[in-house]
């Protein structure tokens, strides 16, 4: 119903304002919905009056049909009352009065809307929700009230109030302020003194507005703002209309309904019965009229039905002490006898220790400075005797408003986190209340105004309890409004500020991320370790490092390993939640800091000592060689350590020596098995093969099997032992072992074999000069295009014809295939030469046949040297005959070839 009168007319406030779609609360024909300024946040309360409401009791009122004339009269004489409240509040400014924000509007529908303070619910409303807790098979006992409410930005909460004894005296005393303002002040009369006519502020605070009926009292002199109270017309009750439009007789004074009189004691006597209302169950007022003046007369012309000290007041609960001494002064039948509201203020009820300090507090503004600093140094004391609810939203928010008090701002801080540390619903009210107002006194003002005592007094009183910011603030909202804080007191010149800041980093690395550490908080622990002339701050300093590293400084500077191999407790340390800085910040940034300190005093030394053995365990090794040893050594011969001290050093130095020579070993253990690995792959796999030509029976094997791949010979039944090959002066196979070379390998190719030439007994004619090698290249071609023309000349012709001098013997042309195998020609370059050759000696010559005589190869020394691309000769063991049925070894197996 009232979502849809919000869409039937446009207003200021809806342009300015978000409304929430339900409502919080109504009182009489005042529908509340919290709303939200659109251009500041601002929390209000948004008041919205439906004209439809004023039609529920006149359809059917009386059995005849109702003139709409006089119908609409009566109904705009209760709008035109209606907006004399809106515009009352506007006139009346006091803190027990409700506050306007914005006037009333009217609709175009008829309807009224004005916004106020946030408010959390009417008096009646409250009451009427404790009338279901406590009636039985409720939840008897319960005294906090929970309110699920929706938010303008559409989220739902919950909102906590509180009726216990203290709220109840606080609430009534700030009541009796207000209309001690209206009637001595205003001089107005409230006439409608009820609980629908009082509201209950986000603060807890109580609020007097339902200013409908008010008006001036009888001879009142002057010019008055409002008309005075035609009491005929207010106490008549027309069935036509909603009774909540009307006055309401249950809470009337006799002075209107008996006396006919409007005097300010009238509300007083309206007081007493909403005093009786709390306590009462069901919370209502002990005169139960029903809207009927006969009634109330009968009532009240009888004792037992009039509220008095006899009849415990017509209360179905038992009243407090004080309250009992004080309602009959209230009460009383005649106005002269009841108490004025300045008097209530001051009776007995109100005479306690916190309703005092509650009323203080609210006078605080015009108490002098020293006054004020006596009450903050004794508000701690009394502060646990106070509820829950009081302390956050009373004493808290009144703190909060002193804050803008420097010479108070220590002592007001120190009572503002006592506050938040008690209260159960401090995570939540830190960074909504008291976080803007630190931010705003130490960091938005620090640009405009210079540094004094007091600020900086409360800045430390702001850094001892970092702890319990940490426990109430969120990672984000930590980095964005207490971190500049934090920066601010490094930046101090007061060193007790300084010092106590580096030392509540454990506390606050748990809330940042690496980036806020690393970019913002070590720069600013860097800066003030490397400027500051004090040893204090000095070692406060290498300790926050510590903490940045991992390291924990509550380390003894005496722990360490004493590699001797025994684990000793006091040596136990307290295990490092994790490194906050990475190696490489910790290397190039943390460790050249250590190096610049200069001074060598004992303190400075062994906080640097603990700050070193942590990074001992997040360096490198080779870093911690060549960089962190030189600096303990450094350190450790300080002119002014003792003995202990100097031990603790040497126990660091050899803790650090003994891993970098682990780490060392096991490097260099790595290396040599990788190497050996190397190593024994690259001599088993090319050497054993090397050019064909081996004395190990695997190299023949594999001899014989290539003999079968290129000639396509099946493979032999059995394997026959094959004559030792003859090694060459390139073969490293046969070579005896020598532990100071390595082996040498040939520069030969697998696919090819060398050339060789016959020895002869006169070796200086035979060698060639390096000169010569051209003609023996051009000889070398003559000799192959002889035998391509002429096929039928063989090994045996060539070598028997004396024409052929021994250097053009075929012996030196490369190996020719036949014409079916013309395609697979083999030919491989001898190997390059060298200042020095080994030579083969020549082995002793049997009496053979000098045709079939095997030349001697003599490649080294005065023996023949080979020309390049010369091919392998033919080598015939000592005592073999060349016979075509046996099996034939060396290059005889060949000979088919050629």
């Amino acid at each position: 119903m009232f979502s849809a009168a919000f869409k039937s007319f446009t207003s200021n406030i809806l342009a300015n304002y978000e409304i929430a779609k339900t409502p919080i609360a109504a009182s009489g024909v005042w529908t509340i919905f919290d709303g939200k300024k659109k251009s500041t946040g601002m929390l209000v309360s948004v008041f919205v009056f439906d004209r439809k409401s004023l039609d529920l009791g006149t359809s059917n009122a009386f059995g005849a049909r109702t003139s709409a004339t006089s119908i609409r009269k009566v109904q705009d004489e209760i709008v035109e009352r209606l907006k004399k409240e809106a515009s009352s509040l506007a006139r009346l400014r006091h803190p027990s009065i409700l506050q306007l924000v914005e006037p009333v509007e009217e609709t175009r529908v008829g309807g009224l809307m004005f916004a106020t303070e946030l408010i959390t619910a009417s008096l009646a409303g409250l009451l009427a929700q404790r009338d279901q807790q406590e009636r039985p098979g409720g939840p008897a006992g319960r005294q906090r009230s929970r309110f699920v409410i929706e938010d303008a930005d559409g989220s739902r909460r919950r909102r906590e109030v509180e009726m216990d004894e203290l709220e109840i005296q606080k609430g009534l005393l700030q009541l009796s302020k207000g209309l001690e303002f209206l009637h001595e002040s205003a001089g107005l009369v409230h006439g409608n003194l009820t609980p629908e006519a009082i509201y209950v502020n986000a603060k807890s605070d109580w609020k007097l507005a339902g200013l409908s009926f008010a008006g001036p009292p009888d001879g009142a002199e002057g010019h008055q703002s409002l008309p005075p109270i035609a009491l005929s017309e207010v106490l008549y009750q027309d069935h036509r209309l909603p009774q909540s439009v009307q006055l309401n007789l249950d809470y009337s004074s006799p002075d209107f309904v008996l006396d006919n009189n409007v005097t300010t004691s009238a509300d007083i006597f309206s007081l007493g019965l909403v005093i009786i209302a709390l306590y009462n169950f069901p919370h209502t007022s002990p005169f139960q009229t029903g809207g009927n003046q006969s009634t109330y007369k009968r009532l009240f012309s009888s004792e037992s039905t009039t509220p008095s000290a006899r009849n415990e007041f017509l209360s179905s609960r038992p009243l407090p002490k004080e309250l009992k001494q004080t309602l009959p002064q209230v009460l009383a039948r005649r106005p002269a006898q009841r108490l004025t509201a300045r008097e209530f203020q001051q009776s007995a009820y109100f005479d306690n220790i916190l309703v005092n300090t509650i009323r203080f507090l609210d006078a605080l503004p015009a108490k002098t400075s020293s006054e004020k600093a006596q009450f903050m140094r004794g508000l701690g004391r009394v502060m646990p005797q106070f509820p829950t609810s009081v302390l956050g939203k009373k004493v808290l928010i009144a703190l909060l408003e002193e804050m803008k008090d420097r010479e108070l701002l220590s002592l007001v801080l120190q009572n503002i986190f006592q506050i938040i540390k008690t209260i159960p619903s401090g995570r939540r009210v830190f960074p909504e209340k008291v976080m803007p107002v630190l931010k705003e006194v130490f960091v938005t003002k620090s640009s405009t105004q210079d540094r004094d005592s007091n600020r900086e007094a409360g800045l430390m009183v702001t850094i001892e309890n970092m702890d319990l910011i940490v426990e109430n603030c969120s990672g984000k909202e930590f980095k964005d409004d207490v971190l500049p804080i934090i920066n601010l007191a490094m930046d101090s010149t007061t060193h007790s500020l300084v010092d106590a800041t580096l030392k509540c980093l454990p506390s606050i690395l748990p809330v940042l991320d690496f980036s806020t550490i690393k970019n913002d908080l070590f720069p600013c622990v860097a800066s003030v370790f490397t400027k500051t002339s004090s040893l204090g701050i000095k070692v406060s300093g290498l300790e926050a490092l510590l903490t940045l590293c991992g390291g924990s400084p509550e380390e003894p500077s005496s722990a360490g390993d004493d590699l001797s191999g025994i684990l000793h407790e006091e040596k136990k340390v307290k295990a490092s939640t994790g490194t906050a800085l990475d190696k490489y910040t910790v290397q190039e940034k943390v460790v050249p800091l250590i190096k610049a300190i200069k001074t060598r005093e004992p303190g400075v030394m062994m906080a640097a000592l603990n700050l070193l053995r942590q990074i001992g365990k997040v360096a490198d090794t080779d870093f911690l060689a060549l960089d962190v040893l030189p600096i303990v050594w450094s350190f450790s011969l300080g002119p002014l350590l003792d003995l202990q001290q100097f031990k603790s050093f040497m126990d660091l130095i050899k803790s650090l020596s003994s891993r970098i020579e682990r780490e060392q070993t096991r490097k260099l253990q790595e290396l040599s098995a990788t190497n050996r690995s190397s190593d024994a792959r690259s001599i088993n796999t090319p050497s054993k093969a090397a050019n064909g030509f081996s004395g190990s029976n695997t190299a023949s094997a594999n001899d014989e099997d290539f003999e079968r791949l290129v000639l396509g010979k099946p493979a032999p039944a059995a394997s026959k032992p094959s004559a030792q090959v003859p090694a060459f002066s390139w073969s490293s196979a046969n070579l005896p072992p020598n532990p100071a070379s390595r082996p040498i390998t040939p520069d030969t190719s697998l696919s090819s074999f060398p050339s060789l030439q016959p020895a002869n007994n006169n070796r200086a004619h035979l060698e060639p000069t390096p000169s010569a090698w051209p003609i023996q290249q051009q000889q070398q071609q003559q000799q192959q295009q002889r035998i391509i023309s002429n096929p039928s000349l063989t090994t045996t012709s060539v070598l028997s014809n004396p024409q052929i001098p021994p250097s053009r013997t075929p012996l030196n042309l490369p190996f020719q295939p036949s014409n079916q195998q013309a395609s697979s020609m083999y030919t491989i370059p001898p190997p390059n030469p060298s200042p020095f050759t080994p030579a083969i000696p020549k082995p002793p010559s049997p009496n053979l046949n000098p045709n079939l005589a095997t030349p001697s190869l003599y490649w080294g020394g005065a023996g023949l040297n080979p020309p390049n691309n010369a091919p392998p000769p033919f080598v015939q063991a000592p005592g073999q005959i060349r016979n075509g049925n046996e099996q034939k070894s060396g290059l005889d197996k060949y000979q088919s070839l050629l």
